[in-house]
C-alpha cells in the first residue's frame, strides 16, 4: 500500500479541510444558541424520576469463555471476554491472565459494527463489499465455524472479528451483550457538550448536504474521530475499490481476505491522520471561544435582532413553496410515520414497565419466603443494575425490531431505521435505570422507620407503585420527544432535497443582510433550514399532541404537568450513592483505601450464569468427528509460511481439531476446569476502559499487530493506560509495568488497540 499512502493522505486532507471549515462556521452558531438558551431558558416538564450520574462505576457489565477465529495464525482459540463498564470488548488469553492482570489480547470499541449470528449473512455483505468477486459454487467460504453458533462483527471498513460459542442459549447470551456493546459505543458524542456536539453534528451534516447526500446516515456511529473516518471512507471506498479491485490475485475467497485488510489498514491510516486535524480545529476553535463568547454576552440583543431580520426575508422567499411542498409531500404521510413509530416504541416502554414490575415483585415475594433484610441487600444490589443487563432488557429493545417504514422509508430516503431504533433503546434503557434509582432511593429512605418483615414488604409495595406513575409521565414525555425529533430527521432532509433546485442556489444574495460582526454566529444556511423546519413543525406537533388527546400508546397530554409531587425527591437523588453491600454488609466504619478497591474488585458480575452449560474443555473434544484422533499434548504453533497467501483451514475436521488442542492447551490442569459455568470473574474498578485509538500505544506497549511476550516470558502485572485504551483513567497506586517482550507467541498475535 506504499504507493498508495501519498495519494489516500491528500484525498484525506482535503475531505478533512472541507469539514473543519464547516465546523468552524457552526462552533459559533452553537456557542450562540448554548448562550442564549442559558439566558433565556427554555426547559421542557420537570422530570419525576431521579437521575444516577454514575450508573455502572466499578462494575462488569459481563465475562465469560468464547472462542474466537485468529487470522493471523488461522486458529480458533478459548478467549476470556470481559465487559467492562464503558462497554469495550477486553479478551484475554484465559481467565488466569485477568485474574493476573496480565495485558488483555484484544481491545475492541464495537461502534460502528453489526453483530451477525450466521455465516451465510456475514458472506453475503462480504460478497457485496467487492462487485464481481464472488466464490463459485462448491468452492471454500472465506469463513468456516467449527459450531452451528458463530457470533461475527462486522465492519463496512474496518477488521471482522470471528468467535463462536458452544450452545445456542450461549450465543443468544452473548449476542444481547454484543449489541448492547454496540449501541452504547456508536452513542459515543457527549450529549453533555452543548456546543461541541451539536456543531460537530451540524458541520456532518452540512458537508453531507453539499455532497447532495440528504437524508439520515447510518455511520454516524462513534465518537467525534470515528464518525469522522467514517465520513472520509464513505468518500475513499469507491475509489479505491476501483484502484485496488482489479489488482488483487488468487482465488475469490483470498481477493475478499485482502480486501478486508487492505480496507482496515486503510480506515487506520485515515484514523491517525483524522485525529490530528480534528484535535488541531476543536483546539483553535477553543482557544478563541472566550473572546467570542465576551461578544455574544455583550451583543446577544443586536445579534438576535439581526437574526430575525434575517430569517423575516428568507421567510417571506421560501414559506411559500416550502407549505406547498408539506402540503403535498409531506402532511399526507406524517400520520402514518407517526403510527410506525408509536407502536414498537410503546410496546418496548410497556415492555420496560412489566420487567421492572416484575423483578421488584419477585424481590418482594422472596423477602416475605426467605427472609428480611439481609435478603434485602443481595437483591438490591442486583436490582440496581437492571438496566444493564443485556439479557433481561434484551425483550424490551427486541419491541423494536418490529420498525418497519415500508415505502416510506423509500419515499423520504431514509437509508434504515437502525438510527431510530437505537435511540428509542438507548431512552429505554435510560428511563429503566431512572425508575430503578428512584426505587432504590426512596426505599433507603424508609429502611429506617420499617418495623418486621410485614412492613417491609408493604413498604415496597407503596413504593413501587409511587415509582410506576412517575415511570408513566416521564415515558409519556420522553416518547413524545422521541417522535417530534424522529418525524424531523424524516422530513427535513426530505424538504431540503425537495426545495434545493428553486431555493438553495438564491441564498447567498442574503449574506449582505448580515453584519460583519456577526457573521460568525448567524449563518444564511442555518437560519434558511430553522424557516423549514418552521413549515412542517406545525404539523408534527398537532399529529403527536392528537395522539395524546386520544391516549394512544398511553400517552399523555401536554397539558397534564405534575408539579411537585415529591418535593424533597430531588434532593434525595443529589446525595451520596447507595452502596447496598457495604452500608449493610456489617463491615466496620473505619476502612483504609486499599481495603475498600479490593472488595471492589471481589463484587459479583452484573449477569450471574445460574445455567449449566457444556464446558470449554469438555466441549471442544465433542466437536471432534467420531474416530478422528485424540488430542496430543499441545505443541507451540509453527510460525506460518510468509510467501503463503492467508487463508483458513481447509477442512472442518481440522478446524475442530486445532480447537480442541487449543482449547486443552490454555489452561493449566484439566481438572481445574471441571466446572458447569465458569466461576464469576471479579469485577475490577480498574478494569480496561474503552479502546478508542488505533495505534495509539506507549512506547513500552506493542502497536497493534505487534508481537507480545507470553505469559510464561516473565510479563510483570500490567493494566492498559490511558494511550492504549483511548480513554484518561487513573489507576491504583503500586502497579507493576509491563517489561520488554523477550519472545514472540501466537505467530504475530499480539494485542490489538482498536479503535
Amino acid at each position: 500500500l506504499t504507493w498508495l499512502c501519498s495519494p489516500l493522505a491528500e484525498k484525506t486532507g482535503k475531505v478533512l479541510g472541507e469539514f473543519c471549515r464547516c465546523y468552524k462556521e457552526q462552533y459559533g452558531v452553537a456557542l450562540f444558541n448554548s448562550v442564549r438558551y442559558e439566558i433565556e431558558g427554555n426547559g421542557g416538564p420537570q422530570a419525576q424520576l431521579l437521575h444516577r450520574k454514575v450508573p455502572l462505576e466499578d462494575h462488569v457489565i459481563y465475562s465469560g469463555n468464547l472462542f474466537q477465529y485468529i487470522e493471523e495464525n488461522k486458529k480458533w482459540r478459548n478467549r476470556f471476554c470481559v465487559v467492562p463498564h464503558n462497554y469495550g470488548l477486553v479478551l484475554y488469553e484465559n481467565k488466569l491472565a485477568y485474574e493476573r492482570e496480565l495485558p488483555p489480547r484484544v481491545l475492541i470499541n464495537s461502534a460502528g459494527y453489526k453483530v451477525l449470528t450466521s455465516v451465510d449473512q456475514y458472506l453475503e455483505l462480504v460478497n457485496s463489499s467487492l462487485p464481481g468477486v464472488t466464490p463459485k459454487s462448491g468452492h471454500s467460504p472465506i469463513l468456516k465455524c467449527p459450531t452451528d453458533f458463530p457470533l461475527i462483527l462486522w465492519h463496512p471498513y474496518a477488521r471482522h472479528y470471528y468467535f463462536c460459542v458452544m450452545t445456542g442459549k450461549e450465543q443468544e447470551k452473548w449476542r444481547a451483550v454484543f449489541q448492547d456493546c454496540v449501541r452504547h459505543c456508536n452513542n459515543g458524542i457527549s450529549e453533555d457538550s452543548k456546543v461541541e456536539a451539536p456543531a460537530f453534528t451540524d458541520a456532518i451534516r452540512m458537508y453531507r448536504q453539499s455532497k447532495e447526500q440528504y437524508g439520515t446516515w447510518d455511520m454516524l456511529c462513534g465518537n467525534e474521530t470515528q464518525v469522522l473516518s467514517n465520513l472520509v471512507m464513505e468518500e475513499l471506498l469507491p475509489e479505491l475499490r476501483t484502484t485496488i479491485g482489479p489488482r488483487l490475485k488468487g482465488k475469490a475467497q483470498e481477493r475478499q481476505r485482502t480486501w478486508i485488510q487492505i480496507s482496515d489498514a486503510v480506515y487506520r491510516m485515515v484514523y491517525e491522520q483524522t485525529k490530528a486535524q480534528y484535535d488541531a480545529v476543536v483546539a483553535k476553535c477553543e482557544q478563541e471561544r472566550p473572546q467570542m463568547e465576551s461578544t455574544i454576552r455583550t451583543d446577544m440583543d443586536q445579534i438576535i435582532t439581526s437574526k430575525e431580520h434575517l430569517a423575516s426575508k428568507i421567510r417571506a422567499f421560501v414559506l411559500p413553496k416550502a407549505e406547498i411542498c408539506v402540503r403535498n409531500h409531506v402532511q399526507p404521510y406524517i400520520s402514518s410515520i407517526l403510527e410506525a413509530l408509536m407502536t414498537p416504541t410503546s410496546q418496548g416502554f410497556a415492555e420496560v414497565r412489566e420487567v421492572f414490575f416484575k423483578e421488584v415483585t419477585d424481590m418482594n415475594m422472596n423477602i416475605v419466603n426467605e427472609g428480611g433484610l439481609e435478603k434485602l441487600v443481595e437483591y438490591m444490589e442486583k436490582l440496581s443494575h437492571l438496566a444493564f443487563h443485556p439479557v433481561k432488557m434484551q425483550s424490551c429493545y427486541e419491541k423494536m425490531d418490529q420498525l418497519k417504514l415500508e415505502g416510506l422509508q423509500q419515499r423520504f430516503d431514509v437509508s434504515s431505521t437502525s438510527v431510530f431504533k437505537q435511540r428509542a433503546q438507548i431512552h429505554m434503557r435510560q428511563q429503566m435505570d431512572d425508575a430503578v434509582y428512584t426505587f432504590e432511593t426512596l426505599l433507603h429512605q424508609e429502611l429506617g422507620k420499617l418495623q418486621g418483615k410485614e412492613d417491609l414488604c408493604r413498604s415496597i409495595q407503596r413504593i413501587l407503585e409511587r415509582v410506576l406513575k412517575k415511570y408513566d409521565y416521564d415515558s409519556s414525555t420522553v416518547r413524545k420527544k422521541f417522535f417530534r425529533e424522529a418525524l424531523l430527521q424524516i422530513t427535513i432532509p426530505f424538504l431540503l432535497k425537495k426545495l434545493a433546485p428553486t431555493c438553495k442556489g438564491e441564498l447567498a444574495k442574503f449574506q449582505e443582510l448580515i453584519f460583519e460582526d456577526f457573521a460568525s454566529y448567524i449563518l444564511v444556511e442555518n437560519t434558511y433550514e430553522e424557516v423549514v423546519l418552521q413549515s412542517v413543525m406545525k404539523d408534527i406537533m398537532q399529529a403527536v399532541k392528537e395522539a395524546a388527546v386520544q391516549r394512544k400508546h398511553n400517552l399523555y397530554r401536554d397539558s397534564m404537568v405534575l408539579h411537585n409531587s415529591d418535593p424533597n425527591l430531588h434532593l434525595l437523588g443529589e446525595g451520596i450513592p447507595i452502596d447496598w453491600g457495604e452500608e449493610y454488609s456489617g463491615q466496620p466504619e473505619a476502612e483504609s483505601a486499599a481495603d475498600k478497591r479490593r472488595r471492589a474488585k471481589q463484587v459479583v458480575s452484573v449477569i450471574q450464569d445460574d445455567e449449566g452449560v457444556l464446558s470449554y474443555e469438555v466441549g471442544a473434544e465433542e466437536l471432534l468427528q467420531p474416530g478422528s484422533p485424540e488430542p496430543r499434548e499441545p505443541k507451540e504453533p509453527e510460525e506460518p509460511d510468509p510467501a503463503a497467501p492467508p487463508s483458513s483451514p481447509d477442512g472442518v475436521q481440522e478446524i475442530q481439531e486445532a480447537l480442541a488442542k487449543e482449547s486443552l492447551g490454555d489452561v493449566p490442569s484439566r481438572a481445574s476446569m471441571q466446572h458447569t459455568a465458569p466461576p464469576s470473574p471479579k469485577p475490577r474498578a480498574d478494569v480496561p476502559s474503552e479502546a478508542a485509538v488505533p495505534h495509539a500505544t506507549p512506547a513500552a506497549s506493542p502497536a497493534p499487530g505487534a508481537e507480545t511476550s507470553s505469559p510464561s516470558a516473565g510479563m510483570a502485572c500490567h493494566q492498559p493506560n490511558d494511550k492504549e485504551t483511548g480513554e484518561e483513567v487513573t489507576s491504583p497506586g503500586g502497579r507493576c509495568s509491563p517489561l520488554q517482550p523477550t519472545s514472540t507467541t501466537e505467530s504475530g498475535e499480539g494485542v490489538q488497540t482498536e479503535f
